[in-house]
């Protein structure tokens, strides 16, 4: 996706616009119209709409540090979600979510690694959210989510290591003692940042789902930052024409 200015900017009660691309909510169903350039090295138009249908909105918030100046906030994290764009084989429909991150500081000034997972479980689904902070203590919260949007705090599986990503980032999951989670699909991967579908098993059931690791303390180095550049350009500037 594309960074772009003050001026690329519109939003109603119902609709967040960023240049070409937009969101919009009917009330039953978040539309997500896509209209931009892939990064390197697939430098092609990306351009569709993605549909995302919850089964409930949740009120539930998850604070991760104890001052709540970060705020985990999982909107529907029982959904369908259709995908239609327009390339060869990209159109699909399945099991999804949607969920945002809010904070009021920057995370890597307070965290220096997290893993976040969710996966499809017991006819809903199934949250883990792991984190080291910068001041030594750390967050380990789990989840369940019914399809109606009940959401209950579990006791935590024990934490199973995963293999490094292409980049040797750290991973791991949660899942029962016996099992060996594993990647099924690499989704998106950075020096400080893994995205993946992953497989694990929770109380005897397989389950396959996203799951994130990112490292923070490699995401401060002055080094990896300019190459955020490359992957996320910016625009100056934008016309919406009326």
């Amino acid at each position: 996706m594309t960074d772009r200015g003050r001026a690329a900017l519109r939003q109603t009660e119902d609709s967040f616009t960023v240049g070409p691309s937009a969101l919009s909510w009917s009330g039953s169903e978040l539309c997500i119209d896509i209209n931009e350039i892939g990064a390197l090295p697939m430098v092609t138009r990306v351009r569709g709409q993605i549909r995302v249908k919850p089964r409930a909105i949740t009120n539930v918030e998850l604070p991760l540090t104890p001052d709540g100046a970060h705020v985990w906030r999982p909107f529907a994290p029982v959904s369908g979600v259709e995908v239609e764009l327009d390339a060869k084989g990209w159109t699909w429909s399945g099991h999804g979510y949607f969920d945002a991150n809010f904070g009021t500081r920057a995370l890597e000034e307070d965290f220096g690694f997290w893993t976040w997972g969710r996966y499809p479980h017991r006819g809903g689904s199934t949250c883990f959210y792991d984190a080291t902070r910068l001041d030594g203590s750390e967050l380990a919260s789990a989840f369940h989510f019914t399809k109606d949007g009940d959401a209950s705090e579990i006791a935590l599986p024990p934490k199973r290591p995963i293999r490094r990503s292409l980049w040797t980032v750290r991973r791991e999951t949660r899942g029962d003692a016996h099992c060996q989670p594993r990647q099924v699909m690499n989704m998106l991967d950075a020096p400080f940042y893994s995205r993946s579908m992953m497989k694990t098993e929770l109380d005897g059931e397989t389950c396959v789902g996203v799951h994130e690791a990112l490292d923070l303390v490699r995401f401060r180095s002055p080094l990896l930052k300019p190459m955020l550049a490359v992957r996320v350009p910016r625009r100056a500037g934008w016309d919406f024409k009326d």
